[in-house]
């Protein structure tokens, strides 16, 4: 028993001791394994290059104690290549090793990870196990792109159609490389500004970023810009926006000229600033009736000739030719007369042209390219028919009679009438010349060219004096005038010129004085004797009126008008008496002009006797007489009186020696005796008598007779003149000889004029009979001629002679050499031997004696050809080779010319153009003698087998190196029926379907053959194998549409797996065609489709690719064989992802609210788009705005339109601003996000301004972006950025205070918003930006208002305009007001005294208590306030606001400074405004805000401390160091007054704040009968003001109220004199007397509501009320009631504002 006792004892001990060994065991077996779940490999990243030192993993992790003294485990690294990693065993710590050296992931060292094995040892056990450490390597953005090369090159036509892309050079290598992984490594391509090609951006654009492939934008022009520099970057995606890196490279592109210009004329003026010729006109003239042959080709000024625009298109055989032609013209049957050549547009004549039919002919050449291009070019030709000179100049009438003044100074014109009120107009034509043209002919007068001359030039001439004239000299001027062309001469024409009488001859007696004898007897009426005085003038300046000045004792009278004096009626005479008669003779002009004469007259009075002599009327006669009038005719009659009645006997007593005329002696008629003759004698004066017989009875007369002459005289032309004349050639106005012929008749009988009446188109004659040439004359056309002259008289029956004049012409050297053709074109094969004649050329001289030679004038041409000087033959000084030519017409064309060596005139000159022909030297060669390809037995028709080439060494672009195939049919021609082979690009082809056996080798024979002559041609065998179907792969399906793949699917993801099968073949897999940009891979072995590039689903939406399989066999042959089974197609679409980010349409908005703007109105609209499709370009809005008063947000925006709306009230914030931000973002809110700015600025319409329009409201509604837009670009006209806001639009008002309103008008009322400052414009300078362009706007605004819609004003808004009149009104009270302040002001005097007196006291008791001040107890400092707060303050006219309104009014400067980071128009860091800052208009009654100023902040200010103690006399002192103090501090305390007036409440009311928000003073003998609250002013006054306080307590203000107090102090601009200590309530030194001291938080900034004072609890939790928070000290045993506002309660504002304002030191202007 006690056996199995002891058994089953020691059996549970060895069971203990197992059970213990086992647990040690196993704990020794968790040892070196990791104490962490999950993979067994520890996988953490790294930054490359980061520094030595860097903890890689923090802790391993493995089981065990590797440290101390028994450690269990030893940890040590493997497989550290290069010593990467450090391992702290301990704390089984790695760390990085890169001392000396850099970890860096990129080339070349590209140490991507680092895999290390931590090796631990089972130290107990004895076990090994290996941790594996993989670092991964993360690439950091150290790398910037680096383009292969420094610059790159494309040449663009500039007829590429926009879209196209023009340069793929960036793709695959080409472009920039980076060696970064990643994002960091993937390459992004944009175009940048360049400033030195400013155009180059927007021209050229890189849609697809990854992609660098440049796509043209806009249209280029090579005219007017041929190269391009654009500046391409390259950067990396890195995802941080700010570490991305970028370098740049130059892609010049060159512009190429393009067919897109027309021709043009030359020479061509370009038109200013444009690039479009003027108008052009060639010129041309032809003589009439001129054989074609003569003239042709016209010459035309300047040549014509058109080239096309497009100067340089490449290659020049591409360049379109010039073909012209006539396309219309007036007279319509030019085509009869005139025609061009197509080519060279020379312009010849079919037939002659005469002058009377055609004058002119205006024709339009066009010009045109010969490719058909649509713009062709216009140029006008004018030709003028010349006159032939068959026509004679005329004038249009036969006759001119004129008129001029006698006294009509040098240069008068003549009149055509007596009145002469206008000029005499001679107006000469020649039908040789339009009569709208001045014909220039020349008028010279046959007579009187010394008195009277006639203007040069004009179809109308005037006559004009050259020199005085006299009437009483001659009053007719007769005379002939002649027109002459120069060759021709008009017949003469008769001009008459009368010269009218001027006052300018006095009457003149015959004789000083008369003596006349009388008799007794004579009768009263009887005559004494006639006076006869003469006047040279005529009429009324003729006509004499005699008059007896003196003398005639009134005895005797006188006839005014016949000078017979008789005796007056009555009279009586005397023997004895004698009279002297002053007689006067005036002429009957006007007095003015009025001339006389005076003589005298002695009359003796003799008896009566009968012996008187006869007497003749008259005592002169004068007459003219014609030399051709008939004898016997009666010319005068001198019939006399005798006064006794006597007999009377005529006789001529002188001047008729030759007895022409006969005078019968008993009548006294005189008649004509003998014929007269002018030419002989022209005039006779005659002495006639008539005697009664008596010794004394005889008197005289005289007859003056003047002879007229008649045409009775032919010219005569002097024959001593030479006959026989001479004249060069080629000479215009030359002298050839002259004529002279006389008449001896008068005036234009004897007036000579020379025609010529042959040969009057080459010789003129001039009216003094000099012979000039007209015109050059040609010797080699007429070398003689004989020219008949005739003189003619200018009478109306002219009288005729003619003289024969032999003329030669003599020759000169005139004439250059003319070769037989102006232009030699040869064709000469190449590699013809030197010294062959291929050409003969030859030329003539027409001259006399001409001596030609030849030779070349090109110097180039002297190397290769050769001219014999004497016979024109040309020939080769060495051989032609074709291929030596680099341009593709192997032609050399040069000048020759011809010369007189005797001669001086200038060479002859042709064109010698050689065209070289090349002669076929090479014959095309194949690169391969046999070719090998391999068919499908099913191929279809024009499946592609294999492709010959073959070179032709001939010159490029010639003929002759064209090579061109075709099959042989000859040699294998069922081959040739099956198989074919493409003409130009060598393709062996399948001709059709195919069906044949497989196995079976087909031979084709391939001719290679080129078009040079002659043609040359090799060949080819081509063996085509038909391949067995088993090993021509088929493909599972005949389509794969494979799941859409992601557009952000990196590089290497699968898309699709295409698999085809073959007998006993390795399938090679390949894209033949969807893939050309290259964007997937196939791996040629497994048909996996994967990404190659990345992907654009907004680029490329889906991919149709073809694959093919082939076998190995075939794919080394380097051969493919499609057939139908061996291709499949797949479509793979592209699926949309999130890559875009959402852009807003603008980088900031401007907008406007206005005052009275209502909540949730609508300010503006934003938007931004996305490239992403679906929900991906979904926007979601938000605003990101900084708290506005008590944290609220002004403004508010609907998610998913983009409208923002207002969120609060604007009441009085004119001219405030606000500027926050809104964000968009995609995929409703999920997705990508993009920010833009908004700025809202507070406007009312004091800002605005009406634009009053004529059309209705709805018209406007619905233009009105497009009419905004018109007025914004005005205003950015003078403030740049600045945006144009409406705020309303409606029907127009007017009428009195703008009651009544018109909806066919319209009023749009806008504003607009400086983004300079963040305001409205003033309204006066938006009226003048848009006033002053008012004509402008309207013109642009006519297209959306409609025919006859325009602006009718831009007035000022309809309240603000009333405000103005009831300003206006205001005035009209002016005087009751004045009258009136007058009265109160005297009223208040006395008040005003008084006040001012007790200022004077208070203001010495606030100087005494300022110190008292400094007595308060102290306490903690309170939290400081935010310095700088600012504040704005109204008058006094807010006294009568509301609470509430008045911190309205106070906005918006009551922010607190942080509270500003939404800008609301108030700047934190602005010390000072000289003057206020808003400006309003006189009438609008707004709260007139007062200048912005810097305020001090009171916090801080006081660092003393003292106590307030209580002595036995029951009064307060302040001490300033306490009440144990030495006693110096103790004659420094002051005694704290209480005024009893403000002891009690005003309610009566007590409530008790919170003990824990209250300080409280532990001293049971402290009264309560303080009142009022302490303040000490920044001058160190002392203000108290009313304040609510229980008789048992005592209040003293706390350090916030004293903070909220200064800050009222602040506003009313109390002066800062000295920083006097605040020190806030503080613990006493007794320690009986305990405080509670609070620490409380304080703020000074107020809110709409109020400030809102933070406490801080101690533990740290803050509390919150609606008024302000205070730090009371009170007794501890009674608990002091919380203030209660009720409406008797003054709050802190209203004790500020109506308190003992005489308390306050505060300058007077601010209360």
């Amino acid at each position: 028993m006690l056996q199995r006792f002891c058994l089953w004892k020691w059996l549970a001990v060895g069971i203990a001791i197992a059970t213990i060994l086992a647990g040690c065991l196993a704990q020794n077996d968790e040892d070196c394994k990791l104490a962490r779940t999950g993979p067994p490999a520890t996988i953490v990243p790294i930054d490359e290059e980061s520094r030595n030192g860097t903890v890689l993993v923090d802790n391993m992790l493995i089981k065990g104690i590797a440290g101390g003294p028994d450690p269990t485990i030893e940890l040590s690294l493997k497989d550290n290549v290069d010593y990467w990693v450090i391992l702290d065993p301990i704390s089984q710590r790695l760390y990085l090793n890169s001392t000396g050296r850099i970890l860096d992931r990129d080339p070349p060292m590209s140490i991507q990870s680092i895999v290390v094995q931590v090796q631990c040892v089972n130290k107990k056990v004895g076990t090994i196990i290996n941790h594996e450490v993989r670092i991964v390597v993360r690439d950091r953005n150290d790398n910037s792109p680096r383009f292969q090369q420094q610059r790159y090159h494309v040449a663009v036509n500039e007829l590429t159609p926009v879209g196209t892309t023009i340069f793929t050079g960036f793709s695959g290598n080409n472009g920039a490389t980076d060696i970064d992984d990643g994002p960091n490594g993937q390459i992004e391509y944009v175009i940048r500004y360049n400033p030195n090609d400013k155009t180059s951006n927007r021209t050229f654009d890189i849609p697809l970023t990854l992609s660098g492939a440049v796509v043209l934008r806009e249209r280029l022009n090579y005219e007017e810009k041929t190269r391009y520099f654009v500046i391409v970057q390259a950067n990396d995606r890195a995802q941080n926006l700010n570490e991305r890196r970028t370098s740049t490279t130059t892609l010049t592109v060159d512009v190429l000229d393009g067919d897109d210009l027309g021709p043009m004329f030359l020479p061509c003026v370009l038109v200013n600033n444009t690039r479009d010729c003027r108008p052009l006109t060639y010129q041309a003239s032809l003589p009439e009736l001129t054989d074609p042959a003569r003239v042709n080709p016209i010459s035309v000024t300047p040549p014509i000739q058109a080239i096309d625009q497009d100067r340089n298109i490449q290659p020049p055989s591409d360049q379109p030719g010039i073909l012209y032609s006539i396309l219309v013209g007036t007279p319509e049957d030019y085509p009869q007369y005139f025609h061009m050549n197509l080519t060279t547009a020379v312009l010849t004549l079919l037939k002659p042209i005469n002058r009377d039919l055609h004058q002119k002919f205006d024709l339009v050449i066009k010009a045109e390219q010969d490719n058909g291009h649509p713009l062709p070019a216009f140029a006008n030709l004018h030709i003028e028919v010349l006159d032939e000179n068959n026509q004679k100049p005329y004038f249009t009438r036969s006759m001119y009679e004129g008129f001029i003044l006698e006294s009509s100074p040098v240069g008068t014109t003549i009149s055509d009438n007596q009145n002469l009120t206008s000029p005499l107009q001679i107006v000469v034509l020649d039908n040789d010349v339009e009569e709208t043209r001045d014909p220039q002919l020349h008028l010279f007068l046959n007579d009187y060219s010394m008195i009277f001359t006639v203007t040069q030039s004009g179809i109308t001439r005037y006559l004009t004096l050259l020199q005085p004239v006299d009437r009483e000299v001659q009053q007719l001027y007769t005379f002939s005038m002649t027109a002459s062309d120069g060759v021709q001469e008009s017949v003469p024409v008769t001009v008459n010129i009368l010269v009218i009488d001027a006052n300018d001859n006095s009457p003149a007696f015959s004789n000083i004085s008369y003596n006349v004898k009388i008799y007794t007897d004579m009768r009263p009426g009887e005559g004494v004797i006639k006076l006869t005085a003469v006047d040279a003038d005529e009429g009324p300046n003729g006509q004499i009126v005699y008059e007896i000045l003196a003398g005639d004792q009134g005895d005797f009278i006188i006839n005014d008008r016949t000078g017979l004096i008789t005796i007056a009626p009555g009279v009586v005479l005397s023997v004895g008496q004698s009279y002297a008669l002053t007689v006067k003779a005036s002429d009957s002009a006007p007095p003015a002009q009025r001339r006389s004469s005076i003589t005298t007259v002695y009359i003796e009075v003799l008896p009566p006797n009968n012996q008187s002599p006869p007497r003749f009327p008259q005592l002169m006669y004068s007459l003219e007489v014609s030399e051709a009038m008939r004898i016997g005719a009666i010319l005068l009659n001198l019939q006399a009186f005798d006064r006794e009645g006597d007999p009377i006997r005529y006789l001529i007593q002188n001047g008729d020696p030759q007895q022409v005329f006969n005078l019968s002696q008993s009548s006294g008629l005189l008649a004509l005796g003998r014929p007269l003759d002018r030419e002989s004698t022209d005039r006779y004066i005659l002495i006639v008598t008539a005697s009664d017989g008596r010794p004394d009875g005889t008197s005289t007369a005289t007859v003056n007779i003047v002879v007229t002459d008649v045409n009775d005289n032919g010219p005569v032309f002097d024959m001593f003149l030479p006959k026989n004349l001479s004249v060069q050639e080629e000479e215009a106005n030359a002298f050839v000889g002259q004529v002279r012929a006389t008449d001896p008749d008068a005036g234009v009988n004897g007036q000579v004029h020379y025609s010529l009446t042959n040969f009057n188109h080459l010789f003129r004659i001039t009216s003094n009979g000099s012979i000039y040439t007209a015109v050059k004359l040609n010797r080699e056309v007429r070398d003689y001629y004989e020219l008949t002259v005739e003189a003619t008289d200018r009478a109306v029956d002219p009288r005729r002679s003619t003289l024969t004049l032999a003329i030669k012409v003599l020759d000169i050297d005139d004439n250059s050499p003319v070769f037989t053709n102006a232009s030699y074109t040869v064709c000469v094969p190449e590699n013809l031997p030197p010294g062959t004649v291929f050409l003969q050329i030859e030329a003539k001289d027409v001259d006399l004696g001409s001596d030609v030679n030849y030779r070349i004038r090109t110097q180039e041409a002297l190397q290769y050809f050769a001219l014999n000087k004497y016979t024109g033959e040309l020939s080769l000084l060495k051989s032609l080779d074709y291929e030596s030519f680099s341009d593709t017409e192997a032609t050399f064309t040069f000048l020759v010319e011809a010369f007189d060596s005797k001669g001086t005139m200038p060479p002859g000159l042709a064109t010698v153009t050689v065209r070289v022909k090349d002669m076929n030297d090479y014959s095309p060669v194949f690169s391969k003698k046999l070719y090998r390809g391999m068919v499908a037995p099913d191929a279809v028709k024009g499946t592609i087998i294999t492709t010959v080439s073959a070179e032709d060494h001939d010159p490029p672009g010639t003929p002759a190196s064209r090579v061109r195939y075709k099959v042989d049919v000859v040699q294998f021609p069922y081959s040739a029926s099956i198989f074919d082979v493409d003409e130009n690009s060598g393709r062996v082809v399948t001709r059709v379907n195919l069906n044949e056996e497989p196995s079976t080798v087909f031979k084709l024979v391939v001719i290679a053959y080129d078009d040079g002559d002659p043609v040359k041609f090799n060949t080819t065998t081509v063996e085509i194998a038909v391949l067995q179907p088993s090993v021509i792969p088929r493909f599972t399906q005949d389509e794969y549409r494979p799941p859409p793949v992601s557009e952000s699917a990196p590089k290497g993801t699968m898309v699709a797996v295409v698999t085809a099968a073959a007998l006993n073949q390795t399938i090679v897999y390949s894209i033949v065609s969807g893939n050309e940009e290259d964007v997937f891979a196939i791996n040629n072995r497994t048909g996996v489709i994967s990404v190659k590039k990345s992907l654009d689903y907004e680029s490329v939406k889906s991919y149709d690719l073809r694959v093919q399989a082939d076998s190995l066999q075939v794919v080394r042959s380097n051969l493919r064989v499609p057939s139908k089974s061996n291709t499949a197609k797949v479509f793979i679409e592209v699926k949309d992802e999130n890559d875009h980010v959402p852009v807003f349409t603008k980088k900031l908005y401007i907008g406007g609210v206005s005052e009275d703007a209502k909540m949730f109105s609508s300010v503006l609209k934003v938007k931004a788009d996305d490239k992403d499709t679906g929900n991906y370009s979904a926007m979601q809005y938000r605003l990101i705005i900084p708290p506005i008063k008590d944290g609220k947000e002004g403004f508010v925006i609907e998610a998913y339109t983009g409208l923002i709306k207002t969120a609060m009230l604007f009441k009085n914030m004119r001219r405030s601003y606000f500027k926050f931000q809104v964000i968009a973002t995609d995929n409703y809110g999920k997705g990508l996000s993009s920010k833009a700015e908004v700025l809202v600025s507070v406007v009312n319409q004091l800002d605005m301004q009406v634009i009053v329009s004529n059309v209705p409201p709805t018209l406007v509604e619905q233009n009105k972006d497009q009419l905004i837009g018109i007025l914004e670009r005005y205003v950015q006209d003078q403030i740049p950025g600045a945006t144009v806001v409406v705020e309303s639009i409606g029907a127009r008002r007017f009428g009195d205070g703008y009651s009544e309103e018109d909806y066919t008008k319209s009023d749009l009322m806008v504003y607009a918003i400086d983004p300079q400052t963040n305001r409205a414009i003033m309204r006066n300078e938006l009226f003048k930006f848009l006033d002053g362009k008012l004509l402008d706007i309207n013109k642009e605004f006519q297209p959306y208002l409609g025919q006859g819609g325009r602006i009718l004003e831009i007035r000022t808004p309809d309240v603000v305009a009333n405000v103005k009149k009831q300003a206006q009104a205001v005035g009209y009270t002016e005087g009751a007001l004045l009258a009136l302040a007058v009265i109160i002001i005297l009223c208040c005097m006395p008040a005003i005294l008084i006040v001012m007196v007790s200022y004077r006291q208070r203001q010495a008791e606030c100087a005494k208590t300022a110190r008292i001040q400094m007595a308060l107890p102290a306490g903690k400092t309170a939290t400081t306030a935010a310095n700088n707060l600012y504040e704005e303050l109204g008058d006094s006219t807010m006294r009568g606001y509301a609470q509430q309104e008045q911190q309205q009014l106070l906005r918006p400067s009551l922010l607190r400074p942080e509270e500003l980071s939404m800008e609301s128009g108030i700047d934190p860091g602005q010390e000072y405004y000289g003057q206020d800052y808003y400006s309003y208009e006189h009438g609008y009654e707004l709260p007139q805000y007062g200048s912005r100023r810097r305020l001090l902040s009171p916090s801080g200010m006081y660092d003393e401390y003292g106590e307030v103690v209580v002595e036995n006399d029951g009064g307060y002192y302040y001490s300033p160091h306490g009440s144990t103090a030495e006693e110096w501090a103790r004659k420094k305390r002051i005694k704290l007054i209480v005024d009893p007036e403000y002891e009690t409440s005003s309610t009566g009311e007590d409530s008790a704040p919170d003990s824990s928000q209250r300080n409280r003073l532990n001293n049971p003998n402290i009264q309560n009968n303080i009142n009022g609250n302490i303040y000490i002013a920044q001058n160190g006054s002392v203000v108290r003001t009313r304040r609510v306080c229980l008789g048992n307590n005592l209040k003293v203000t706390s350090p916030v109220r004293l903070g909220k107090q200064f800050k009222k102090l602040d506003k009313l601009a109390v002066t800062h004199e000295e920083n006097v200590p605040l020190n806030t309530l503080s613990k006493g030194p007794s320690s009986s007397d305990k405080m509670n001291t609070r620490p409380c938080s304080v703020s000074f900034a107020s809110s709409t509501i109020g400030a809102e004072n933070i406490v801080t609890k101690p533990g740290g939790s803050k509390m919150k009320s609606t008024e302000e928070q205070e730090s009371v000290v009170d007794n501890e045993d009674v608990k002091e009631p919380l203030e209660s506002h009720s409406e008797h309660t003054q709050s802190d504002e209203e004790e500020l504002w109506m308190g003992p304002w005489n308390n306050l030191h505060i300058p007077m202007t601010k209360l």
